[in-house]
């Protein structure tokens, strides 16, 4: 008789097992935070790289992001509304000789000494593309505008899923103009996006996304994304054979950030916005589970691709 057949979640454990052991990823400490190996970070410079020389001449100006914004922006995204258990803020210490000693007493004691922190002005950024559109306000050039953009995001989901990333990187292709333009940038960079990734040897395949929107409230924004196909995702096998996994997503958001952030078509209205969103780490752990954990042993073709 053979071997049962996995379930995903058994399959999760044995795929990180199998990274970690490969040096290509060490542990950080908590789950969902990793040490990428010089391999692995080859590999995800080659896809950055990659996915930049398929926008050449349509991405716009690049922009990298850090992966802190200003709280106020961070609050007019409305992510908290849609995904409060996923978003992450930045506390501080700033008090004086005398809470420095209680703090200090705290982490003797073992107690939380975070408690002593305030909140500053900055929280963790969740998409790459947020902290664009603060920068934004005001009226556009005819036509809309491009951004290339890429950032470190955050995303509090510790799991055993090594996909499941607290800290990861996208790149995206932004769009900000006339709502006809902002649908043809979805579309259009849907299908380049899977052609580049189906270069690569990986098995994908277009799907409408089913975002995990919070609450009760979230239930209704995620019928809305569906009845309206605003977002789709870009999925391959990754730590699961069963359970595919989003590698790359393209989402309309419809005027949300124009209207948000007060950005103006030429002709008045609210901008609409689209955009597509790499996972750069996503898909490098595609490509490993799809050639293996030995990068010198891929494919010709894969390696000349990434330049790995």
């Amino acid at each position: 008789m053979g071997r049962p057949a996995q379930g995903p979640d058994e399959e999760r454990a044995a795929f990180r097992a199998e990274l970690l052991a490969s040096g290509l990823l060490v542990h950080g400490g908590v789950d969902g935070l990793y040490q990428r190996s010089g391999a692995f970070e080859r590999v995800v410079r080659g896809v950055e790289a990659l996915a930049s020389r398929a926008g050449h001449g349509r991405g716009g100006p690049q922009l990298f992001f850090p992966p802190i914004m200003a709280k106020d922006a961070f609050e007019r995204t409305d992510y908290l509304r849609s995904f409060p258990d996923l978003a992450g803020a930045v506390e501080v210490f700033n008090g004086g000789d005398a809470e420095h000693a209680e703090l200090l007493l705290a982490l003797e004691q073992g107690r939380n000494w975070t408690d002593l922190l305030v909140p500053s002005e900055v929280a963790l950024s969740s998409a790459a593309c947020h902290p664009l559109y603060a920068t934004l306000a005001g009226t556009l050039p005819a036509g809309g505008s491009h951004y290339e953009v890429q950032g470190y995001c955050f995303r509090h989901e510790p799991s055993i899923d090594p996909v499941r990333m607290q800290s990861f990187r996208q790149h995206e292709f932004v769009y900000v103009g006339e709502p006809e333009s902002a649908r043809s940038h979805r579309d259009a960079w849907l299908e380049r996006g899977a052609e580049l990734l189906e270069s690569l040897g990986l098995d994908v395949r277009v799907e409408e996304a089913n975002d995990p929107f919070f609450g009760r409230a979230g239930r209704m924004l995620a019928a809305n994304q569906r009845a309206t196909a605003l977002k789709f995702e870009i999925t391959a096998p990754v730590s699961s054979d069963v359970a595919r996994t989003a590698i790359a997503s393209a989402n309309c958001h419809e005027s949300h950030f124009g209207e948000t952030f007060g950005i103006r078509t030429a002709d008045g209205i609210a901008a609409h916005s689209a955009c597509i969103g790499f996972g750069l780490e996503r898909i490098a752990l595609a490509l490993v589970k799809r050639h293996g954990t030995d990068v010198e042993r891929w494919p010709a073709e894969v390696r000349e691709a990434l330049r790995a």
